[in-house]
């Protein structure tokens, strides 16, 4: 995740270069249930609304809430499918927060409402994100059900009027792209707290749906008029929070940004994104899906380390003995094609690796979504273009989605 809003405000107010606290232990995004009542065309779980079994009971998720506390875990999403649709939700959550995590609930919005929001707002959720993806025809084709938007905002509402903090997230495509401005426009104008905007990434039906990523070019328009919507905010004394999530060349743009705007404070952002270091899969972001299944982030749905059934997370996470982990967790890593020759690879980190893995099969190859110029990356075409890929033995890691 990028904090834009976070580095607009050191540009108005530096902060010293002194080393950065290391976190204790990874974000865990847990996707605690399969089910959901919407089928998102851009589903990385592809949750349908039907039980999917051998998923984790209460006890279970609990033990392992604990052994990840021990870990040093300080951050668990609680995502799913719908994670409203699992009974014991609300019991789960009230022990994530006596454990001392912050807890940050990730839902499609629909199901909140009068009868559950007291709940809700008495569990105490650090966060709560609600998924839009576009103003209601958009939301509601993506969605596949009328009057899904109606349903989600109201969500947001409710959580509003609750005094709990809520963010939108809007996962940007071709089909979306537009819509954007008023997205923003809505934000403002029910003084929603915070705006994600993710990035398509392929896996689950956001690999189906790849061809409709959008272009370069989109993505580059999307993150001026989010940078400058964020700077207007930043600069009025604004608190709103503004931030980005699988494309880490987000953070290269951003400099690129700095530079036409502010170039005598170019020098220090390119510290401090080099302090931030771009992609965390594998190193501060983990996943963990409804069977108990370890994954490097939450778009490896194809590939797993480990499960937490047989095996504590607290083993399985530092294990580099496993190909994938021991690359991600590299530094520099040993990365090829465009992304191996970027002279801003210590800020990125080598961007998101399970797209090159999704269209390439190598997990190191150049990430197709990269939204930079050679010129602006600071490279020539002939120090990537004879780089082809080398294969990996890791078929054996592999796995289908579970039926």
């Amino acid at each position: 995740m990028f904090r834009i809003s976070q580095y607009m405000r050191e540009l108005k107010s530096p902060v010293p270069l002194t080393p950065p606290p290391q976190p204790s232990g990874p974000v865990v995004i847990w996707n605690l249930i399969r089910r959901c009542n919407l089928a998102c065309r851009h589903c990385y779980s592809i949750s349908a609304d039907i039980d999917f079994p051998g998923e984790l009971n209460t006890a279970e998720v609990a033990g392992v809430m604990d052994d990840l506390r021990s870990f040093g875990v300080p951050v668990l999403i609680l995502s799913g499918g719908e994670p409203l649709l699992r009974p014991d939700i609300f019991e789960l959550s009230q022990h994530a927060k006596a454990l001392g995590f912050y807890v940050g609930l990730s839902s499609n919005g629909t199901l909140i409402s009068e009868d559950n929001i007291s709940k809700i707002a008495e569990v105490g959720y650090d966060y709560v994100g609600i998924s839009l993806d576009g103003m209601p025809d958009t939301h509601d084709h993506f969605r596949q059900r009328p009057g899904a938007f109606e349903e989600s905002f109201a969500g947001i509402r409710f959580c509003l009027a609750h005094g709990i903090k809520v963010g939108m997230r809007f996962s940007i495509t071709a089909g979306n792209a537009e819509e954007l401005p008023l997205m923003l426009d809505l934000m403002d104008r029910e003084g929603v707290d915070k705006f994600y905007l993710s990035h398509l990434n392929y896996g689950g039906r956001g690999h189906r749906h790849r061809a409709h990523d959008v272009e370069h070019a989109i993505s580059r328009q999307a993150m001026d008029l989010l940078f400058d919507t964020c700077w207007q905010d930043v600069d009025s004394g604004g608190t709103r929070e503004f931030v980005s999530g699988n494309n880490d060349a987000d953070g290269v743009y951003f400099l690129h940004w700095v530079q036409r705007r502010f170039p005598e404070h170019y020098e220090y952002m390119h510290q401090r994104l080099r302090q931030w270091g771009g992609n965390a899969s594998g190193i501060n972001i983990a996943n963990i899906d409804n069977l108990g299944n370890v994954h490097p982030d939450t778009f490896w749905w194809n590939y797993n380390l480990g499960n937490v059934k047989t095996r504590p997370f607290s083993k399985i996470w530092p294990d580099s003995s496993d190909p994938i982990m021991a690359g991600l967790k590299r530094r520099p890593r040993l990365l090829r094609g465009r992304c191996g020759v970027c002279r801003f690879q210590d800020v990125c980190g080598g961007n998101t690796r399970v797209r090159a893995f999704q269209t390439t099969g190598d997990p190191w190859a150049e990430d197709p979504a990269c939204y930079l110029t050679d010129a602006e990356l600071g490279i020539t075409p002939p120090e990537y273009l004879n780089d082809g890929p080398v294969p990996l033995d890791i078929e054996k890691r592999r796995v289908r989605f579970a039926s």
